[in-house]
């Protein structure tokens, strides 16, 4: 396919054309000409799932513009208006349709016509959806909608002042790069007091979060929301047991490489003990890693790598720049974090990230650099249904974006020095974030197992995960208070709850296809976009087949990828 077909507007078959969502009188009668036509053969079932998929990608592409236009300025309150408007008013009216929409397809004997290679995950979903579905459970999903953007709006208005400058939370990590250990510990503590400033209202928002979602979950004949959860978000191939498991493998496996690597940095720095804000410091003379000025230089550079390796991932994000689906820099206002968004109907996704001129923004373009190249690559599979793809597959596309685009970055690096502190950076982030993810999973599985626990047992149990994943090599001394509230700085937790553990399963894939593309790049490369173009119309175990890789998270082969990795830092100088 070709990305710069997304620059033509989608041509529409059941809408008007110059149709826009406004109010829910406006859309209900799309809705309702769905429910309430007959389908009298296996062609006039496939039209009608045509046009339910249309209506489905106006609806959502709706939905996505205004959460992004929110994120990208979190001060607009005509945007967050906009926004809720959506979530409390049109969002609970479509539900109903959908699942009458959803019976309706399940119970056309048609629909035992259809491919069942090409149908089964869609129709599995359906199912499940069907199975999901409770009348008292909209208003509470609405209330849990509008209420997991506030944690947005509160984070970003979090900024502090640093030697008389006032810089975003995002800006401000970069002095934890300084040299100077002084300015590091300032700024380190700076943003920790800012944080902290705000834990009571975060923690009371965490808190009703949690009891909504319960809620939700006890009115779906689930005993708690983790359990709930898995179902909803389709977890058919693994299971709590396999998470349990994943989290033993990276205490056993992962957390002495860690160590291994706080060691080295610790002597690298000349230093006693390392503490918090010594992690990401260079030795004095050694000026951080600086690949780029501007977002819209990053964006340059980022096109240039994406090219060498392979055209059309370049072409993807080009089209992206010509349609202005691009917010790369951090400002005051804007939300934290980073994300893409696929847009379902024109094609071409969204990336928003808070980009300040480090090392790690980069990781955060190229990977979501891997996101856009994926919804490009789905885009053209008939129904909206069938890109809607597993966040385990959908992170093995940016996650291996970071590992395969390093053969490029000399496109940020002019000095072989830096390039090769660049790569060790990025094969130590990789192994880093392996405790992490295990810490805000396991957590997860306590919060919603007791869900009526108090502040001080959440303050307790968070801390205690934590030391079992600890190396033991950073010391963390009179920063008790500080360490209470980690938690709060992970945006997961308050707006997509249980989607984390994706990022340790699809790390593990990243890694597999990054030994794939050692032995053969472009075979790599071919099986990658391949795995990507079927979108979710395969089971998890069989896109991760389509990509040349097993879909396993035994403490065995977490070990195979860990030594892999580890022989790869050891060769770079």
């Amino acid at each position: 396919m070709n990305p710069t077909a997304q620059l033509t507007p989608p041509e529409r078959h059941f809408l008007p054309s110059d149709f826009s969502i406004t109010t829910w009188e406006a859309l209900e009668p799309y809705f309702r000409d769905l429910a309430e036509r007959p389908i009298l053969s296996g062609a006039e079932l496939e039209q009608w799932m045509k046009d339910c998929s249309e209506l489905e990608a106006v609806v959502s592409e709706d939905a996505c513009w205004r959460q992004i236009r929110m994120t990208c300025d979190t001060e607009n309150k005509t945007l967050e208006d906009a926004f809720t408007y959506f979530v409390m008013e049109i969002q609970p009216k479509i539900q109903p349709y959908a699942d009458q929409l959803n019976r309706k397809l399940i119970d056309s004997p048609y629909s035992k016509e259809l491919d069942p290679h090409q149908y089964f995950t869609y129709l599995r979903s359906v199912k499940k959806s069907i199975d999901l579905f409770r009348e008292d459970n909209i208003p509470l999903q609405a209330d849990l909608s509008v209420m997991a953007q506030q944690y947005g709006v509160i984070s970003g208005k979090m900024s502090v002042t640093i030697q008389g400058k006032e810089y975003t939370l995002q800006q401000a990590s970069k002095f934890l790069e300084n040299p100077d250990r002084k300015i590091r510990e300032e700024a380190y503590r700076l943003i920790q007091d800012r944080r902290y400033a705000d834990r009571e209202q975060l923690n009371e928002l965490y808190t009703t979060l949690i009891q909504k979602r319960h809620q939700v979950a006890l009115n779906a004949g689930f005993a708690n929301y983790r359990d709930y959860k898995f179902a909803e978000m389709g977890r058919f191939d693994y299971t709590k047991e396999d998470c349990f498991a994943f989290h033993e493998a990276v205490k056993q496996h992962v957390v002495p490489l860690v160590a291994a690597i706080y060691e080295k940095k610790k002597a690298k720095l000349g230093l006693d003990t390392l503490r918090p804000w010594d992690t990401e410091a260079e030795p004095e003379g050694i000026t951080p890693l600086r690949p780029f000025n501007t977002g819209e230089e990053l964006l340059e550079k980022t096109i240039s790598c994406f090219r060498k390796l392979r055209p059309f991932f370049a072409d993807c994000l080009v089209t992206m720049q010509k349609m202005g689906r691009l917010d790369l820099e951090s400002r005051k206002g804007k939300a934290p974090g980073g994300y893409n968004c696929p847009l379902a109907e024109t094609g071409a996704p969204f990336i928003f990230m808070n980009a300040a001129g480090q090392m790690h923004d980069v990781t955060t373009m190229v990977h979501e650099g891997g996101h856009a190249v994926h919804s490009f690559l789905a885009h053209p599979l008939e129904l909206s249904a069938f890109k809607e793809y597993p966040m385990e597959i959908a992170e093995v596309a940016s996650m291996s974006m970071e590992l395969f685009s390093m053969d490029q970055w000399h496109s940020f690096f002019d000095d072989e020095k830096e390039l090769l502190r660049a790569k060790e950076h990025q094969l130590e982030r990789v192994i880093t974030i392996f405790p992490w993810i295990a810490i805000i999973d396991k957590f997860q599985h306590w919060v919603y197992e007791f869900p009526n626990h108090t502040l001080e047992e959440r303050a307790e149990r968070w801390v205690a995960i934590n030391d079992e994943f600890a190396t033991g090599v950073i010391d963390l001394s009179g920063l008790e208070e500080y360490r209470k509230y980690s938690w709060q700085r992970q945006l997961h937790l308050f707006e997509v709850p249980f989607y984390y553990i994706e990022y340790g399963i699809a790390q593990l894939g990243a890694i597999a296809m990054w030994m794939q593309y050692k032995e053969n790049k472009e075979l790599a490369l071919d099986n990658y976009m391949k795995a990507l173009s079927l979108g979710g119309t395969r089971t998890l175990p069989e896109l991760y087949q389509a990509a040349g890789i097993s879909f396993d998270l035994s403490p065995d082969r977490v070990k195979t990828l860990m030594d892999f990795v580890g022989q790869e830092m050891n060769k770079l100088p």
